[in-house]
């Protein structure tokens, strides 16, 4: 669950996974699996943040007042439970481009490849957890620019369950749609693409898929059941990939999200009419 690949999220995780599905608690509405806190801490003027021992992506998250699954997204992190003293994190959407210092010197911003190899780790204890590791790279913020028109990859995008949609995209409380349904029913991938996360180490997402379709765009299904496919497979567009559940939320239901260049992005403006 935990093996390290080159790309995050939305999600989180590109990544990341960013938002979990509302449940009617706080980490459901801002799709971390936590509450931003309250007086969050104002970023640095470089948008990047030294980890120092003792420190986690939580406390990080929390201390900056952004949301974990962004964090994951914006440093292409592919095990939210592993980073390092010394690395060099990025807790701003606006953070200064170009290399800044972390582990092992200066590190390069732009997008890994699939193939890059990731920075030695220096393992040593966080605050009583377990020493961590990620790729060093961090992801250039994307250019301002107007959203680019849906049809982004050769074919369409699809409705990933047969449901209806009970909760709909709002950038500052759920990230995707939520899809209503029984548990057990099939959760398709939305177009072809790469596994690069399937587990439930994202706290608030419950089981969790995310599937990397080109350089621009991630697919991200939570809350499911049980897992069809695993890290590194190949999917099809239309390939069952998991079951629909209610793991970490209040109903049975998919929460879906399409993230573009690690930022959420409003499902509805993708997917076919029905």
């Amino acid at each position: 669950m935990h093996k390290n690949t080159s790309h995050l999220i939305a999600l989180v995780a590109a990544a990341l996974l960013a938002g979990c599905a509302s449940q009617g608690t706080a980490p459901v509405r801002d799709g971390s699996g936590v509450s931003p806190a309250p007086a969050a801490a104002v970023a640095p003027a470089s948008g990047y943040h030294t980890v120092r021992p003792g420190d986690t992506l939580l406390g990080i998250a929390r201390q900056y007042g952004v949301t974990l699954p962004d964090l994951v997204s914006w440093n292409r992190i592919t095990d939210p439970d592993q980073i390092h003293v010394g690395q060099s994190l990025r807790v701003s959407p606006s953070a200064s481009t170009g290399s800044i210092a972390g582990a092992g010197g200066a590190i390069a911003t732009p997008i890994p490849s699939t193939g890059s190899a990731t920075v030695p780790t220096v393992r040593e204890p966080v605050g009583g957890r377990a020493p961590v590791t990620e790729p060093a790279a961090v992801e250039s913020p994307p250019p301002a620019a107007a959203e680019a028109p849906p049809s982004t990859m050769s074919g369409q995008w699809r409705w990933p369950a047969s449901g209806s949609v009970i909760a709909g995209f709002n950038e500052a409380s759920n990230k995707g749609l939520d899809i209503g349904g029984a548990v057990g029913e099939p959760v398709y991938a939305a177009a072809a693409g790469k596994v690069v996360y399937a587990g439930s180490g994202l706290r608030g997402y419950g089981k969790l898929i995310v599937i990397k379709h080109n350089q621009e765009y991630n697919s991200v299904y939570a809350h499911n059941d049980k897992l069809l496919v695993k890290e590194d497979d190949q999917v099809a567009q239309g390939q069952k990939i998991a079951e629909l559940g209610s793991s970490e939320a209040d109903r049975p239901k998919l929460h879906f999200e399409i993230r573009k260049q690690g930022k959420a992005v409003d499902p509805a403006g993708y997917l076919p009419a029905r």
